[in-house]
């Protein structure tokens, strides 16, 4: 199976989220990520959110999981963090708001196993842990780390083979200047599918990762040798 590209329904979760966080004065992030979401059809749509951040990403990403018919979970660090996250929410008007998870990383695998779409956070300390342990679904997954500038400084110092776990198949990956930065892959899945969404890369079995960078662009190809 294959991501598939719905260019109606990734309308609908634009506008919708574009109305919806006119209170917060943010734009740009949140309608993106949730066109994407709604676009690809994500099933399991998991996100992190960082004590005392905004949550307008959250929101966009509950009315693409509407769109889809998804599960949307959030992973918070604590219980103080869950209970500041969900008065935010409520208080942004979300009818359908996510499924809220505190825990370990490593003890939370199984949930953020069969991801369609990931969003983490690189202000967060664990975002690395997360992405380690997010496992894609049989049509692969899209993975977005939002704040990139906010870690690295630029693009050329975020290295996805350096945050995945050992193994994972980059179909393609690209940074967009959206917000505060935003590096954006399509993994395959671990039994080889999820090809031709985002783009497609011939990856073959060894060799070392060659790296491509568009500078003009800021378009990322990564790909085996």
């Amino acid at each position: 199976m294959k991501l598939v590209w719905s260019p109606e329904r990734a309308s609908k979760a634009y506008m919708d989220t574009v109305k919806s966080c006119e209170i917060f004065g943010e734009f740009g992030v949140p309608e993106l990520l949730s066109a994407m979401a709604a676009g690809w059809n994500a099933k399991l749509i998991v996100e992190t959110w960082s004590d005392g951040g905004p949550v307008a990403t959250s929101v966009g990403l509950a009315i693409a999981a509407g769109h889809t018919g998804g599960r949307h979970l959030c992973i918070v660090a604590d219980e103080r963090a869950r209970s500041k996250y969900v008065k935010a929410m409520r208080e942004a008007g979300v009818e359908s708001p996510p499924e809220v998870v505190v825990g370990d990383v490593e003890a939370l695998a199984e949930i953020i196993a069969a991801v369609d779409f990931l969003v983490v956070d690189c202000k967060g300390k664990d975002f690395v842990r997360v992405l380690r342990e997010a496992k894609p679904s049989e049509r692969g997954a899209v993975l977005v780390c939002k704040n990139a500038w906010e870690r690295n400084g630029n693009v050329l110092g975020f290295r996805w083979q350096g945050v995945l776990r050992r193994g994972t198949r980059v179909v393609k990956s690209v940074f967009l200047p959206v917000g505060k930065g935003l590096e954006i892959a399509h993994i395959g899945s671990s039994s080889g599918g999820g090809g031709g969404g985002v783009g497609s890369n011939s990856a073959a079995k060894g060799g070392r990762w060659i790296k491509r960078v568009d500078l003009r662009s800021g378009e990322e190809h990564v790909f085996r040798e």
